[in-house]
């Protein structure tokens, strides 16, 4: 299924990734350099972008605030779906009082905190940092994977294919490994394309809020904060990162809606 939407939205992950991963080499000049005789510059050359109200080039603070927002997703889905995978899968396949313990008790506890005011609560406490920002925001985005997981896993152990695979003596975890997690992959990645997206925008809103990476680390959300004095007589400082945040989390949105097309079977296209 190829529509414009869906090239649109793979180049731009596509200038993302290249923008996260040859940063250096894209933005020769370096993102927290100081320069107040430049400060406040409208786009133009050199500085296409223009520079914010230290004289640093907003330029390379985007392109360098792609490889802090990229990372930070990538980690945050990763862990996520990982604990997720496990939990749900533990829970949907065992049944029983494993899955009250887990599906009752433990997802409904997390479902019932808001995950972003989970997340400020957890940086607060531990202090901004890569590690701890990750950490804050797989703490309540392991519960999505976990509930589809769990949902998957329940109705594919019922199948002809794995019962008969449970008469011929094959272990649970095999069972899991082998005949059932790869038969539930599809809705996994559907699920991971759009929380790549959750990801971007929550790593905006905690750096926004002061919370992400310590200065002078280049992010979108802290070039945000940063723009607010300026909106008006300076507004390309807000427009840029605004756009790239825009544009980031709306290409995973295409393409996590359409891989769920995909998988869906009802679909024609």
């Amino acid at each position: 299924m190829r529509t414009p939407q869906i090239v649109f939205a793979v180049f731009l992950v596509g200038l993302f990734s290249a923008c996260a991963l040859l940063s250096p080499i894209i933005a020769r000049i370096d993102p927290a350099h100081i320069d107040l005789t430049h400060r406040l510059l409208s786009p133009g050359l050199p500085h296409w972008f223009g520079t914010d109200e230290l004289g640093r080039d907003i330029f390379a603070r985007t392109v360098y605030g792609a490889r802090i927002s990229m990372v930070v997703a990538l980690a945050v889905v990763s862990l996520s779906a990982a604990v997720g995978l496990i939990l749900g899968a533990v829970s949907g396949f065992y049944g029983g009082w494993i899955d009250t313990v887990l599906n009752i008790y433990l997802t409904n506890a997390f479902l019932a905190l808001p995950g972003i005011l989970l997340a400020i609560a957890f940086v607060a406490f531990l202090g901004p940092g890569l590690l701890n920002l990750v950490l804050a925001l797989a703490l309540s985005g392991w519960v999505a994977y976990a509930r589809l997981v769990r949902a998957q896993v329940m109705a594919a152990s019922r199948l002809e294919f794995v019962e008969a695979a449970r008469a011929l003596g094959a272990s649970d975890l095999r069972l899991l490994c082998r005949h059932i997690l790869p038969n539930i992959l599809q809705p996994l990645i559907v699920q991971a394309a759009v929380g790549m997206a959750s990801a971007v925008l929550a790593e905006a809103t905690l750096s926004f809020l002061g919370l992400g990476l310590p200065p002078p680390a280049a992010s979108w959300g802290a070039m945000l904060n940063d723009a607010r004095s300026h909106l008006f007589d300076a507004p390309y400082i807000l427009f840029f990162p605004a756009m790239a945040v825009m544009l980031c989390v709306l290409s995973f949105n295409f393409i996590g809606d359409a891989l769920g097309t995909m998988a869906d079977p009802r679909s024609t296209n």
